[in-house]
């Protein structure tokens, strides 16, 4: 169609068909998941923490905070789905999807923040040794590594497109490691009566987590800063659009994601002498969906003589 300046756009949306429908399903199908893992966690969490002060075991604490991260987690990913499934309207173009970014981002500031409680409270163990009970110690966290064997199955269907999902599954998969090395430490203390171990265990789990948490904080952060999307080249793009039949150059290309899969791109292009512009635009669609996964596009295409002030077609 032709805006009032003499323009040519084109902006391809999603149909019911489409990636939209397909994205419906993959939410439903979060949702289920993440109910049964929230259900399995919450049990755990709640067992986890009697026993903690029951067994006086800092570990089997560390190990409960981070469960309790992981059902805050699991929780704000099903408001995440629910609420990023609202449809778009007047206010919100975009709709609600930005809410699972939201999400992901105060998962792992929490994280964080659980990280360094535990550190303060592993040095004070360390000053002030306390008994801990190794038997009791070694049966919540087998129970643990059972729940939180079975959460990662449920998630892992979902970690790979979607942030939030890839929170809650990289949190319950530190939740296995942590269950791990409290089964360790409890072993280690049965055979050797050294106390110490107890916070060692903690600051390792807490220490453990840190690095993912930190990648998971660096994705958010670059959606909200509409960076381009991890996998994505913003060179290549404009080199692959401007190599295409009929295109004289290439400016304003911008390429951003809403949510973790939903990939957004608007550009100009410049038409050479004689060039068809729904041919072109038919041309820049096909190889942003085929070749770069991009679905949704809006496409402006104009005359070189038009585009006078932009004709340094190397940089958007």
């Amino acid at each position: 169609m032709h805006d009032p300046a003499g323009h040519h756009h084109h902006e391809r949306g999603q149909g019911h068909g489409g990636p939209g429908h397909h994205h419906d399903h993959a939410a439903g199908a979060n949702a289920r998941m993440l109910g049964w893992a929230l259900a399995l966690t919450a049990f755990y969490l709640a067992a986890e923490v009697v026993g903690a002060f029951w067994f006086n075991s800092l570990a089997l604490l560390s190990d409960a905070a981070h469960m309790m991260t992981d059902v805050a987690t699991l929780v704000i990913a099903l408001l995440a789905i629910r609420i990023g499934a609202k449809p778009a309207d007047d206010r919100r173009t975009f709709g609600y999807q930005r809410f699972e970014i939201l999400a992901a981002a105060f998962n792992a500031l929490l994280l964080f923040a659980v990280a360094i409680y535990v550190l303060v409270e592993a040095v004070q163990r360390f000053r002030t040794p306390e008994p801990v009970q190794s038997n009791g110690m070694l049966a919540i966290a087998v129970l643990g590594l059972a729940v939180n064997m079975l959460s990662m199955r449920l998630l892992m269907a979902g970690k790979d497109s979607n942030l939030n999902m890839k929170g809650a599954y990289l949190e319950v998969w530190a939740d296995a490691i942590g269950s791990v090395g409290v089964i360790a430490g409890a072993l280690a203390i049965r055979w050797t009566g050294r106390t110490w171990i107890d916070p060692v265990v903690a600051v390792a789990i807490g220490l453990w987590v840190v690095p993912r948490t930190w990648t998971l904080l660096r994705d958010t952060v670059n959606v909200l800063l509409e960076g381009v999307p991890g996998g994505l080249s913003l060179p290549e793009i404009r080199q692959g659009i401007g190599v295409l039949d009929g295109v004289g150059g290439v400016h304003d290309l911008h390429v951003w994601s809403v949510a973790s899969d939903s990939v957004s791109c608007t550009v100009h292009v410049e038409l050479q002498h004689g060039a068809d512009p729904d041919g072109v635009r038919r041309s820049v669609e096909r190889l942003l969906g085929t070749r770069f996964g991009i679905a949704h596009c809006t496409i402006q295409t104009e005359a070189i003589a038009e585009a006078c002030g932009h004709r340094d077609h190397l940089h958007p």
